[in-house]
This record gives C-alpha cells, structure tokens and sequence, in this order.
C-alpha cells in the first residue's frame, strides 16, 4: 500500500512562544507522606479496582492548604507566550550534574518541524547507521521527551503533537484490502520536506510498513496518557474539551471495549503490538498493554466531558476496570505463595469451583522461577491464557501497573522488594531488563524464529534499556523507595553520555552496548531527563501517576447533576469519581436547603458529585453501610 500523504504548505518561521509556568499539584496521596511510609508484606491478590480505588481515594476532611491554590488558577486560561532561547533546565539544582546539559542539547537536536512549529522529536539522531525508521517521530518514543518538555515548562511541543497525531487518526488505513479500525493511533509518522515544490508532507505507519505488519495496539494507550499528563501538567482543560480530543477518545475506547467472544477482561493481542514490537513470544495477553489498558482507562474517566456520550463511555469504563483489576490482581500476581501454589495444582478440574482455572500444568513452570523469586516480593507475570502461564518479568508493565494503581500498596511495595532483592539481574550495571530472564539456545529458535536481533540477552531478548529509568524513578517515588531509582540512575550517569546514548545494552548485566543500537537514541536521552527532573522534585510524578478525586478538583466546574442524582453548582470544586461497587453510601449534604437530609447518590452511577467540607455549598460524608 502506498504511504498515506497529505501535502501542505511549507513554512519555515518558527513563532515564539511564552512559556508560562505549569501548575503541578500533589495529589491526594502525597507524595511526600509517601516516602515515609512503610512497607507492607502481605499480598492480596483478590481485590478489585472499586475496593482499592476507594481506600486510595479518600478524601480528608481537612485538605492541605497547598490544595487550595488550584483554585486561584481556575480563572486563568493558559496561553503561550515568548520562549526562552535557554538549552538548559528551569531547575537551578537540576543541573547539577554534567551530562544534563549534554542531554538536553541532545533532545533539541532531535525535534521535527512542521510548518514552522515543533511536532515531535525524531526515535535516534545517528548518521553512522541506516536509518530505517528512526527517522520517524513514535508515539510511544515522544512519552518521555513530551514528558521533558512539559516538566520544563515547555508544553507547546506536547500539544502540537497531540493534535498532529489527532489528525492523523482520522485519516483511512488500509493493510492490503483490509480497513483497520478507525480509532486506531500510528506508530510514527514522518515529515518529508519537498525543497523544489515548497511544501511538506506527512506520512503515517500505522502498521502497514512495520516489521511483521503489525498495528500499534499501545499507541492510543499513550494518547490518551499523554493527553492527561499535559492538562494535569499545565491546567489547560481547553485541549482536552475540544470535540476533536474527545471523539479521538471515543474511537479508541470503542476498539477496546467492544463486546466479541472473550470471557476475559484483558486484551487480547498479537506479538509485535507494544514496545517489544518483534516475535517475542508475548502474544495472548501482554502485561505491557494489560496495564497500559487500565491507565488509560482511567486517565479518560477524568478526560470525557459529562454529555450524553461520555457517560455512556464512563458506564462502560467503569465496569471494565472492576473486571481488569480484579482478573490482574489475581490471576497474573505472582508471590512465593502463589507460586507454591501452582507448584501443587491439579489438573483438568471442571466447574466453577476449580482451583486452576486456567488448566496450568505444573510442570510447565521453568526452573529458573524458584530461584528468581524472593521470599519477600512478587511481581505481574507477562501473560495468561489458556493452559500458559509466561513468568517472565516486563518491566514497562510493573512500572505501569504501579503508576496507574492497577497494583495495590502492598503490590506494589512488593515488585520494589523484587527489584531490590533481584538487583544483578533487573538492573547489573546498566538500567534496565526490559524482560527476565533471556530466552536461549532451542527456545529461543522457536519463539523468535531465530531472530538475530532478540538473541539471547540482547534487544528485547533481556536486553538493558536506558529507557525504563523514568518509569522505575516514577514508580519509586510513588512507592516511597526514592534510593532505588537514585541508585540506578547513578548507574546510568557514569555510562550513558560517554557511550553516546545507546538505545540498549547487552549481556546479563548489561555491560556491552548493543550490538544493533543507535547511538543518540532519543527516548534513552528524555528518559533520563525525565527520571533526573522526577528525583530532583518528586511532585513531577503526579502527571503521570493515575490520578484521584483531589488532584482533579476544578476540571468540571458547575455541574448540577448527574443522569438525575441530585448534585450542586460547585465553582471550581465540583469533581466526578467512577462507581464504587458495593461499598458504602455516599451522602451530599445541601446546607442551603435542608442539611438534616442528605440526597443519596445511587452507587450504580457513573460518576458521584463530591464536595469538600471548607466549601460553604456542602460536605462529603461516608456512610458505614449501603
């Protein structure tokens, strides 16, 4: 098929613009209370989304005072203005040390211009390799660049590349004589510029040029994660609310929510669809997009407007997420008593009362398992099906799935035991094991088709990836275990810069540079940005972790009510929660009619209007029973 092209006019005036200082706010977990908080060794692997979410999203009754300053903002609408010609960082301790400025310099090289305004930055800037398509601009590439950037005060690259990625959605994709579907985000694009003619153009990959033509299942994953991270970063709900953003959402939440055959919550996919993009055995039902799945799901629960279509979305949200973390938390944790567990399964059990209800066979677990697994920690397994059980670690999934609550406190203190416990074989010298352990020798022939880029310890084969850092750094700080990533990130800064900012490292402990890895790769470069910036000011973290009720108060202002349930007109403090199952009641309290009878809000609904108890319109009470 020929590429997808559209042609337009070239203009190479690049405007300035202000870059007016984000807002970042904790949330409702602090993540300075979180640092001090300590460990948990007991591992519950059966609770559900509505259950955790609640704990986790309390609200106190006397809020902190840092709080109240989003509401000063609220009538401030963002706009640009003259940017700074400044290469370095915002942060005065920021660049303390040396190879910052070389990274940064590094990122700037690699953005790509559009008519005039920067759109992305490129995958690698190295002219002594072929080019392939790390000429391109990724979406799942831009994550920590667009990360840097907004973290700098420097949103409009984010949002010109969310808009651009937008576009690009609606256009036509066809592989051969299949249509795919139309929610479906590139994995890159590329801009050719004609010199002769004057203009420029966009070419899109969404999987028709791909190796093993495969479409990008995490991209619109990362939109929509991206798209929540630049209104959180900035307070700019303008983008979000545009009908474009919101059906752009909607195309992709109905190509992963739609009902088929699966009896389970997961998603299922093909090899090749997410980060680990080549054969490498994680088809069925990846951690990687499992997790990624639930962020986004949540991240767009706190994006959809309050009409009539985004409720009907918020219903189907709801319920999805209740069915994905309790089907993940039990069934892909894996602990020393899980694991003991699977060791004594029977086998062809039938019934709704089987144990194994995955017809697991118990010599199918590898020997390397007993060793690996600590007895304190656990971690999400790559993949569940039918009768297989992968038990490699993904790192990309654990990270995720803390970031995004999909585990539990206690879960996720245990994957920063595993790390902690495992450290030679997850970090070595070089962060980090995109998987453990490596395939090898006759399996490694039958799950890659000897794929000469994934041998053993290599690429994604348990190869080390500069990458991860800002996601274990993110995952760290929420957890409260900031040493790990300042450990590792230590690691990273005697190597990366010398070695040019290699894509990956290879060997067990990551000791050689990759025998097929772009120099001046530039999500290595933004990854470590992005993990320095998070260590140096850990409320950074809050745009990429999965958000609660308070750090969302202000984004849906003056509504009244909800499909019928009583609400309020609560300026700047009216928020949405998602359903909470079968917990307790919830109770608004409407002091300027009759305080001594709450309205009750129905559990069932999609979204609950709550208020703070400083406001004078009303409180929030929780009812012991429903």
């Amino acid at each position: 098929m020929s590429p997808i092209a559209v042609d337009l006019a070239q203009n190479r005036s690049v405007k300035n613009v202000d870059l007016g200082s984000a807002v970042f706010e904790i949330e409702d977990c602090d993540l300075s209370r979180l640092l001090d908080r300590p460990r948990h060794i007991n591992i519950e692997r059966n609770r559900s989304f509505d259950e955790r979410s609640f704990s986790e999203m309390s609200i106190s009754l006397s809020p902190p005072l840092h709080f109240y300053r989003v509401f000063d903002h609220l009538e401030r609408v963002y706009s640009p203005g003259i940017q700074s010609g400044s290469n370095t960082p915002r942060s005065n301790n920021f660049d303390s040390h040396p190879i910052v400025l070389d990274a940064w310099e590094a990122l700037r090289r690699s953005l790509v211009y559009f008519r005039g305004q920067p759109v992305g930055t490129i995958a690698a800037l190295d002219h002594s390799e072929e080019e392939l398509n790390y000429d391109q601009v990724f979406v799942r590439d831009f994550v920590p660049s667009a990360l840097a950037f907004l973290m700098n005060g420097e949103p409009e690259i984010v949002k010109n590349f969310i808009l651009k990625t937008l576009r690009l959605q609606s256009w036509e994709k066809k592989i051969d004589q299949f249509k795919l579907g139309e929610g479906v985000m590139p994995a890159s694009f590329k801009v050719l510029h004609d010199p002769v003619r004057n203009f420029e153009t966009i070419i899109a990959d969404f999987g028709e040029s791909a190796i093993g033509r495969v479409a990008p299942v995490d991209s619109g994953f990362w939109w929509i994660i991206l798209l929540r991270a630049y209104t959180k970063s900035t307070g700019d709900i303008s983008l979000a609310e545009m009908p474009e953003c919101q059906r752009g959402m909607r195309l992709i939440l109905s190509l992963c929510l739609s009902e088929g055959f699966d009896t389970f919550p997961t998603l299922l996919c093909t090899d090749g669809c997410c980060m680990v993009d080549r054969r490498m055995g994680v088809y069925g039902y990846p951690v990687e997009i499992q997790a990624l799945f639930f962020m986004a799901l949540r991240c767009a629960l706190l994006l959809l407007k309050n009409d009539d279509e985004g409720k009907e979305f918020a219903d189907r949200i709801v319920k999805r997420l209740h069915a994905l973390s309790y089907h993940m938390r039990s069934y892909f944790w894996l602990d020393i008593k899980q694991l003991n567990d699977i060791y004594r399964y029977k086998t062809e059990e039938y019934s709704h009362t089987a144990v194994n209800k995955f017809n697991v066979m118990p010599d199918s677990l590898p020997e390397w398992v007993f060793d690996f697994m600590p007895s304190r920690g656990g971690y999400f397994i790559g993949n569940v099906s039918p009768a297989r059980m992968d038990f490699r670690w993904f790192c990309l999934g654990n990270c995720v799935a803390i970031l995004s609550s999909l585990a539990t406190p206690e879960q996720a203190s245990a994957i920063m035991d595993l790390i902690e416990s495992r450290w030679q074989e997850l970090i070595g010298d070089m962060p980090l094991k995109i998987c453990y352990p490596a395939m090898e020798s006759h399996e490694w022939r039958i799950v890659t088709g000897c794929d000469p880029k994934n041998t053993s310890w290599s690429y994604h084969n348990g190869g080390s990836w500069p990458v991860l850092l800002w996601l274990l750094t993110a995952a760290c700080i929420k957890t409260g275990r900031p040493q790990i990533a300042r450990r590792a990130i230590e690691l990273t800064e005697s190597r990366l810069s010398k070695d040019h900012w290699p894509e990956y490292y290879d060997g067990k402990l990551g000791r050689y540079i990759g025998k097929q890895a772009r120099k001046f790769q530039t999500w290595s470069i933004a990854g470590y940005l992005v993990a320095k910036m998070m260590l140096e000011d850990p409320s950074h973290v809050d745009c990429v972790v999965a958000c609660t009720a308070r750090s969302d108060a202000g984004y849906r202002p003056g509504v009244t009510s909800v499909r019928g349930h009583v609400g309020l007109a609560l300026p700047a403090a009216t928020v949405f929660l998602p359903a909470l199952g079968e917990f307790g009641g919830l109770s608004l309290l409407r002091q300027h009619d009759n305080p001594q009878q709450p309205a009750q809000v129905p559990l069932k609904s999609t979204f609950y209007l709550l208020m703070f108890p400083s406001l004078s319109d009303g409180i929030l009470s929780k009812d012991s029973g429903n």
